[in-house]
């Protein structure tokens, strides 16, 4: 089993479930279980200026080894997992030379990865791919992105013949509910430009990504016994309905793509004393953003008047697209570009229909564009991860810093 394998079953081990209600930091506590076996392991492979503040980020230096001057790189993956599925007791699964037919993730629970529900199946075929067993996510996104950059840096050190200059790698909490960089420190981090390890398939490349903001939408009704409600009752869960029902039926994530934005309904708790909806609204670009956020707000003033106030909205703004900070420095994705290509890797540039640490990073003053980390289907229980594209990821790794010594 390859290095950046034995990695990925030991972190996903660690239960690093977001929690978007917690208002701590990080937002549980096993993303400072895993920060702290991080720097354990950074400090056994023999990195440098090995630390983890209070908030739970974990950065690390590896000096350069060459005489002249070369650009400080870093490079960042998250430790946390996504708040939609649980990341508890994860098992892993290994499915040796995939044929390219149906895998029963679960035979008690009927649970299928199957192509014919996800036809990117069908380009991993003779693969060895490592699944969940049903129940779970992977954590792949984004533990692979950890488990690629220390194999990496591992390589480096274990090889010092091999010229680099500087790098530093970040490892950061709560990215999954958009706090990722919120007490990231950049003066602290201190190189040129990163790379977040924090892409789906191999070869993406993304240096755009969503606008992103969550609207959180309480209803309170009014509850009393349904055979003396006439006039009495308000019923929260039939308002949440109809504010459901006037979101554009065909602006949500399962009928668009590409640059199309949409609004997602993440999830709706309640009764009838009270109801909480909870949106995310994505679109990159900047003029129509503002306008889905214009739409939430003008539809619960409507409501508010019909109802007499039984509304609440708490609207906030989650990370930018980072595309105007990258373009002033292009070089950062030529460089992967040509990486890629001297590593048989076909570039794919798209971009981010998500968030991503990078993003907001790029806006505090140090340029990050996205790098596949090798996973798909993230966030649920169908995750799953080529064991090739990861060791492309590492070998991308080394071949960037290369890149920057020449």
């Amino acid at each position: 089993m390859s290095k950046v394998v034995e990695r990925l079953l030991k972190y996903v081990s660690f239960d690093t479930k977001a929690d978007d209600d917690s208002n701590t930091v990080p937002t549980t506590p096993g993303q400072i279980v895993l920060a702290k076996e991080l720097v354990k392991e950074l400090e056994e492979i023999g990195m440098q200026d090995v630390s983890v503040d209070e908030n739970g980020y974990v950065m690390a230096t590896l000096p350069s080894n060459m005489d002249k001057k070369v650009p400080s790189i870093g490079f960042i993956a998250h430790m946390d997992t996504s708040p939609d599925m649980s990341g508890t007791n994860v098992k892993p699964q290994f499915v040796e030379n995939y044929d390219g037919g149906d895998i029963v993730l679960n035979k008690e629970l009927n649970i299928v990865l199957s192509p014919k529900d996800f036809p990117e199946l069908k380009e991993s075929i003779g693969e060895t791919l490592i699944t969940t067993d049903g129940t779970t996510l992977l954590g792949a996104d984004d533990k692979a992105g950890i488990a690629e950059i220390i194999t990496a840096i591992e390589y480096l050190i274990q090889h010092p013949e091999v010229p680099h200059g500087e790098i530093r790698v970040g490892f950061t909490p709560d990215e999954e509910v958009g706090r990722g960089p919120l007490h990231f420190d950049v003066k602290k981090f201190n190189t040129e430009l990163a790379y977040t390890m924090d892409g789906g398939a191999i070869g993406e490349l993304e240096c755009e990504n969503f606008n992103a903001a969550a609207a959180k939408i309480t209803v309170e009704g009014r509850n009393v016994h349904p055979g003396y409600a006439k006039n009495k009752m308000v019923n929260s869960m039939l308002i949440a309905n109809e504010i459901i029902s006037l979101f554009p039926e065909l602006e949500t994530p399962q009928a668009t793509e590409g640059y199309e934005g949409f609004y997602h309904l993440n999830s709706i708790n309640g009764g009838v004393e009270s109801t909480v909806l909870s949106y995310i609204i994505r679109d990159f670009d900047e003029e129509n953003f503002a306008k889905r956020k214009q739409f939430i707000v003008d539809m619960v003033e409507y409501l508010n008047k019909k109802y007499n106030n039984r509304i609440k909205l708490e609207l906030r703004d989650q990370y930018k697209n980072m595309k105007e900070k990258i373009e002033p420095v292009q070089y950062v994705v030529d460089n992967v570009i040509k990486a890629m290509e001297e590593t048989g890797i076909k570039p794919l540039i798209r971009p981010i229909r998500g968030g991503t640490d990078g993003a907001t990073i790029s806006f505090m003053g140090i340029p990050t564009p996205n790098i596949f980390a090798g996973g798909l289907n993230f966030h649920g229980k169908y995750e799953y991860v080529p064991v090739s594209s990861m060791e492309k990821a590492v070998e991308l790794i080394l071949k960037i810093v290369e890149i920057y010594t020449r």
